[in-house]
Formats: structure tokens, sequence, C-alpha cells
């Protein structure tokens, strides 16, 4: 078991059909860093309540607003331009690396608001990636039954 929320997400993502499930989940407008944290808090126990998931949110969607879609937009328009142009290709890559760490300053702020969340009392606790996913309009149920299943591959 991963201790610390990043290589935890990057465990949790290797695994088969979790890089899919949460790309169905982000076109449906979910936070996947939200959604990976959240399945990290299921996975160690952690009690969930609405407060907690607000705090997340909280934390979370100012960067993402203002960091993290800023660069996967510009990425993304890029694509199809980089066929044509090298340097452009060059630096789109560079702008993938700066995503990527942008989520990573994301997670670790993450994790620092969540270190010190007591676990839940009894085994009956929430479902943290269905609550974070309530969040959005009809979420991808297929999406998240595979997030579970690779949460907790019992």
């Amino acid at each position: 078991m991963q201790n610390d929320l990043w290589n935890y997400c990057l465990n949790l993502y290797a695994r088969p059909g979790v890089e899919h499930a949460c790309l169905r989940l982000q076109d449906q407008g979910m936070d996947v860093c939200l959604l990976l944290c959240a399945a990290w808090l299921q996975q160690r126990g952690i009690a969930c309540t609405e407060a907690r998931m607000e705090q997340l949110k909280d934390c979370a969607e100012p960067w993402q607003r203002e960091v993290v879609q800023p660069l996967r937009q510009l990425r993304t328009q890029w694509r199809e331009a980089c066929a044509q142009d090298e340097a452009l290709a060059a630096l789109r890559v560079q702008v993938k690396a700066l995503e990527l760490e942008a989520e990573r300053t994301l997670l670790s702020r993450l994790e620092a608001l969540s270190q010190q969340w007591q676990r839940a009392q009894s085994q009956d606790n929430c479902d943290w990636p269905a609550m974070m996913a309530a969040s959005i309009d009809r979420p991808d149920y297929g999406a998240l039954q595979t997030l579970r299943a690779a949460i907790d591959p019992a």
C-alpha cells in the first residue's frame, strides 16, 4: 500500500481500465485529481463527510481553473498542429510536463489538507468516489465501478 497520495495515484492509474475510466469521467466534467484523492481516502478507510468533500473541492477548484485547465487546453489545442510542426511538438511535450507537475502539486495540497483526517469508526463508511462523482450530471457508473474494483482488488 502506498502511503503518499502521488505514488498511490501512479499505482492506481496504472491498473487495468483505470486510466480509461478516469478519462471518461474527466470528459464528463469530473476533476480526476479529486477522484483519485477520493479513491486514496476510500482505500485508507477515512470517514467522509460533506464538509470534508467541500474542503477538498475548495482546495482543488481554483488550482484546476487557473493552472491545470489552461495548460490542458493549450496542450489539446496543439494536438493536430504538432503533426506538421516539430518545434510545436517539442513545446507541447513541455506543456504536458507542466500540466502533470501542476496536477502533482494539487495532489500534494489535497494530501496535506486530508492528512490528519481520522479513519471511519465502522466499515460502513461512505463511498468517496461516488460521493465525489455526484457533483457531475449523470456520471458514468461503469467507470466508477472500474475505479472501485481497482481501489480494493480483493
